[in-house]
């Protein structure tokens, strides 16, 4: 009983010694952390007071310190500033090659739109070439320069001088209708000039004996004058049936037959007086260029193109004051 009593007490004393042995193999021979603060380093914990068992230490601030810089080499391929790549500056450049050609002298009423339709000349080109600015104001008796480009397609109601000396006038003095302007009326196109014996008188409806009829009757579903947003309309649409007879308001001469961008397929009519009569808007034309008309007779039919939400035509009067065709409500010379 003794002999085992002794054994045990050897396996104690001998399992305690390899304990302490291992402890000492383990343990390291430099202390992992600083032990001491050198003079102008940065403490271990930047707070003071080291971390709570499980957490990470806080973040220590980023040294830094200043880098001299320059500038970057130019990338291949890109522009170089324009101090260095022309002796000229970009605002020097011109918007576009346009050379000057003749002067038109601005009348009364002229607008740079009316003028830029007449020559068929952009307006940009012309307040390019004319330094307008923004604005593009013209006044009255300027000389507005035109680009040698220009071709004078014949008096515009908003550009009505005379025709400078120098621009050329298509198809040997005949001249096409000018395009329309933006406000969906087209401009006229030029009728033959009435002999001066055949001059209207300052008020266009003064001493006429010419009688208007309805080119077609139906509904007013366009008045004239003002339609908002800054557009007028120059006569009547009047709303009918598709198809049905369009008839000449009065006897005249067809002057024009043909499409006009926002007025669609266009007949217009020479009365005498100074009178003229306009239909737009046409499904067909059952008239020729140059045929004369009696008053009645059809001169279309009623079309699809004019917007108002059915089958309708845009008819105007208008009487010449010179070189200009008046707009007249047709309302005012038409049976009630």
């Amino acid at each position: 009983m003794s002999g085992f009593r002794n054994g045990a007490i050897r396996a104690i004393i001998l399992g305690a010694a390899m304990s302490v042995l291992g402890a000492c193999v383990s343990y390291p021979e430099a202390p992992r952390y600083a032990t001491r603060v050198e003079p102008g380093a940065a403490p271990a914990f930047p707070q003071g007071v080291p971390p709570a068992m499980g957490e990470a230490p806080p973040p220590r601030p980023v040294p830094y310190e200043a880098i001299e810089g320059g500038a970057l080499p130019p990338t291949s391929g890109m522009p170089a500033p324009a101090s260095e790549s022309s002796s000229v500056p970009p605002a020097a450049t011109p918007r576009a090659s346009v050379r000057a050609g003749a002067a038109y002298a601005i009348q009364p009423g002229d607008t740079i739109s009316g003028v830029g339709r007449r020559f068929q000349t952009p307006v940009q080109s012309l307040i390019d070439l004319n330094g307008l600015g923004p604005r593009a104001a013209i006044t009255v008796g300027q000389n507005l320069i035109l680009p040698d480009s220009a071709v004078d397609t014949g008096r515009d109601p908003y550009a009505t001088g005379p025709a400078p000396v120098g621009v050329v006038v298509p198809r040997n003095g005949a001249v096409p209708p000018p395009p329309p302007p933006p406000s969906g009326n087209a401009a006229l196109p030029t009728p033959p000039r009435q002999p001066a014996a055949t001059a209207p008188t300052a008020a266009p409806m003064a001493q006429t004996s010419v009688l208007m009829q309805w080119p077609v009757r139906g509904d007013i579903v366009r008045p004239f004058g003002p339609v908002g947003l800054g557009e007028r309309n120059n006569g009547i649409n009047i709303g009918a049936a598709a198809g049905a007879q369009v008839v000449a308001a009065a006897a005249g001469t067809v002057a024009y037959v043909g499409d006009l961008v926002g007025q669609g397929l266009t007949v217009l009519i020479v009365h005498p007086e100074g009178w003229r009569t306009v239909y737009g808007h046409l499904g067909s034309a059952t008239v020729e260029d140059g045929a004369v008309v009696r008053a009645g007779q059809q001169v279309g039919t009623v079309g699809l193109t004019a917007g108002d939400g059915r089958p309708s035509i845009h008819f105007e009067t208008r009487r010449m004051q010179g070189d200009n065709p008046v707009a007249i409500d047709p309302l005012t010379v038409l049976p009630r």
